[in-house]
């Protein structure tokens, strides 16, 4: 049985890594949806007086930075311009695997985990407060 222990310890970590990341990286991509969302209703929908596409993403970004502040996430957020003048917010959070919390290189007994990203975005029309395409 000690043999069998000694052969089976390390997959079963390696497991126990994987899914307890991938728990954690769900729970984080629900709330993400939910923050980044709303976060671009608010500073996109109505910019104030004098600020264009850049400074409200920027205003969208340090709002999801707040939220996100773990070492193992970082928030990006970009502003394209789609069809008829509006504008494609699309806020990406960066996942980095952890050791049940905690930072590490990635690899468990030879185990590679990635980073992952998750991505949410909204197309708001800067020039009607308040309307969500």
């Amino acid at each position: 049985m000690t043999v069998e222990l000694a052969v089976a310890m390390p997959v079963m970590i390696a497991i126990a890594v994987i899914v307890v990341n991938a728990i954690l990286f769900m729970g984080e991509c629900a709330a993400f949806d939910r923050l980044a969302k709303d976060a671009i209703r608010v500073h996109a929908a109505s910019p104030g007086y004098g600020m264009d596409a850049q400074a409200c993403a920027a205003r969208v970004q340090e709002t999801l930075a707040l939220s996100f502040d773990k070492d193992f996430e970082q928030v990006r957020v970009e502003v394209r311009d789609v069809a008829g003048g509006h504008l494609c917010y699309e806020a990406t959070l960066s996942f980095a695997p952890t050791l049940f919390g905690r930072s590490f290189s990635g690899v468990v007994f030879g185990v590679a985990l990635p980073p992952v990203q998750h991505r949410a975005q909204l197309v708001v029309s800067p020039f009607k407060p308040g309307v969500v395409v």
